[in-house]
């Protein structure tokens, strides 16, 4: 991890946007990480059926909503963000098990 400024102590936008990028760059490579346990799910998943659930897919989004508002961020936001998420985890889940990754 970079050293990134805390919020409250930087005093100018170049401070503030260097930050950003850099916590953007964590995002980014905790998603890819993310997407391949949905490719690790895909290749254990023994039914096509089994790709989408919509319990589970709840399930996450609660489960992200109360780690955001444990930090502050509105519910509707996590959701909102969550729910794309998922969505397009789900994609790249069935184009995975369908053997058309590309």
């Amino acid at each position: 991890m970079t050293d990134i400024i805390a919020p409250d102590d930087c005093t100018t936008m170049t401070e503030i946007r260097a930050a950003i990028d850099a916590l953007d760059r964590e995002i980014v490579a905790l998603l890819a990480r993310r997407m391949r346990y949905i490719e690790a799910a895909a290749r254990v998943k023994t039914a096509r059926g089994a790709v989408r659930d919509e319990a589970r897919k709840a399930e996450v989004i609660a489960r992200a909503c109360d780690a955001g508002e444990a930090h502050g961020l509105p519910r509707e936001h996590v959701a909102a963000i969550y729910d794309l998420l998922v969505e397009r985890s789900i994609a790249h889940e069935f184009r995975v098990f369908d053997g058309i990754e590309g």
